[in-house]
């Protein structure tokens, strides 16, 4: 049960902006941008990087929908999802998204526990200084993100395959676009 009254029906983080829709956009606004903006890294890519740290945070809700949404980018391909979660050093991901996982989980420690190996490593493997940079916020806002989530004790279903189907749509839709479904349009100027 939430610690604060959430509008009902609407799991996880969407509850939580619904009830503060002035603070739910910017927070959409960030996540569309690391996820779905153009970008060197597919959007399939930074969803593994969210639902990663997501996992890393233990926090059920954002993990099981980014590893929805990443699971769409991917063709379904939700074992990769999984594998990526269990161990990502022998998935079948590229050296240089493994190099920025690693960066991710030093994020996700504290981010002074990125080090200058690890950026060199990166760096080695094929990985830009935007993608570098966006690896840093993405499991920094994540780790805020899973917060927000956890922290109202939202509610988060078991039914994995609500988190296929909201998946897919937020994959095909985006963050904005499916957020205005919820977000009482008075309030919210996107």
């Amino acid at each position: 049960m939430p610690h604060i009254a959430l509008p009902e029906g609407l799991p996880g983080i969407r509850g939580a902006m619904a009830f503060r829709p002035e603070t739910a956009k910017p927070l959409n606004d960030l996540v569309e941008v690391l996820l779905r903006a153009p970008n060197s890294l597919t959007p399939g890519e930074r969803e593994l990087i969210a639902t990663y740290v997501s996992s890393l945070n233990d926090c059920y809700f954002c993990q099981t929908i980014h590893g929805a949404i990443a699971a769409a980018h991917l063709n379904g391909d939700e074992e990769l999802v999984r594998r990526v979660k269990a161990d990502f050093q022998h998935a079948a991901i590229s050296d240089k998204l493994k190099a920025l996982l690693v960066i991710a989980a030093k994020v996700q420690r504290g981010g002074k526990n990125v080090t200058t190996d690890n950026i060199a490593h990166a760096r080695s493997n094929g990985a830009t200084d935007v993608e570098i940079h966006d690896t840093v916020l993405i499991a920094a806002a994540f780790c805020m993100y899973n917060r927000y989530v956890d922290g109202l004790a939202t509610t988060q279903p078991r039914d994995e395959a609500l988190y296929r189907e909201r998946g897919k749509q937020v994959a095909r839709e985006g963050y904005v676009a499916v957020s205005k479904a919820y977000l009482p349009a008075e309030k919210v100027s996107f």
